[in-house]
């Protein structure tokens, strides 16, 4: 198995008075020819967004976009019709497909919203917009790896438009969550907040590993951490 650690003082990052985001891979104004994707995912950006504010109507096409919040709530609406609130624990799956408009706004005007913006490539280009979204639980988390996007959505899963996993974890000291990375896949562990050991590295929030080779990946808490992990492709 090999790491290679993207930490938080490395990533990238926008200021913009209302918004205070950092980039895992290039993005806007933010580029770095060494951190462009990896496998398919394209964006992995961790947004703070000021009470009453957010992103405006715009447009996305041939993009899987998945957002998960961890602190406050997120008002999305889109082009097709849909309007809704996230709460913290909720995530959200666009599959922009041949084109859509959305917004995405903190609900609240008091209170901050912090949440990740996750872009993965498509499998097929061309597809009719999709939108669904899912909410959990602390407890559900706990502990363990809560498998919430796969491909065509099995079990009680999101689906994604792409041979691609979501999994999240919650983990206190002394708990730990196991996952085995397969022949031909590899994997991309991003620690939201808290501490947690990986093979003797301790990673604190905002710090990423992207995984390669096949093995057992285990994750032990450190301090009340939340965990987003991606089972993912190899590609070149």
């Amino acid at each position: 198995m090999s790491f290679e650690l993207r930490s938080a003082k490395d990533r990238g990052r926008t200021q913009l008075g209302w918004l205070d985001s950092r980039h895992g891979f290039s993005f806007g104004q933010y580029s770095d020819p060494e951190h462009e994707s990896f496998s398919v995912l394209r964006v992995f950006n961790d947004d703070c967004v000021a009470p009453g504010m957010g992103f405006g109507q715009h447009s996305h096409s041939n993009m899987e976009i998945i957002s998960y919040v961890l602190d406050g709530a997120l008002r999305h609406e889109d082009s097709t019709g849909n309007i809704e609130i996230l709460p913290a624990g909720g995530i959200q799956r666009m599959s922009a497909g041949t084109g859509i408009r959305h917004a995405e706004f903190n609900a609240s005007d008091e209170q901050p919203v912090h949440f990740l913006q996750i872009w993965l490539l498509p499998e097929l280009l061309g597809m009719v917009p999709e939108y669904e979204q899912l909410e959990t639980s602390s407890k559900q988390r706990s502990g363990r790896w809560l498998k919430v996007v796969t491909p065509h959505g099995r079990g009680e899963t999101m689906s994604i438009n792409q041979d691609a996993s979501m999994w999240l974890s919650g983990l206190s000291v002394g708990q730990s969550a196991i996952h085995s990375i397969e022949d031909g896949r590899v994997a991309y562990l991003f620690l939201a907040t808290g501490s947690v050991a990986v093979d003797n590295m301790l990673l604190g929030p905002g710090d990423a590993l992207e995984i390669t080779g096949e093995s057992i990946l285990t994750v032990e808490g450190r301090g009340d951490a939340e965990l987003v992990l991606f089972d993912l492709p190899d590609i070149v």
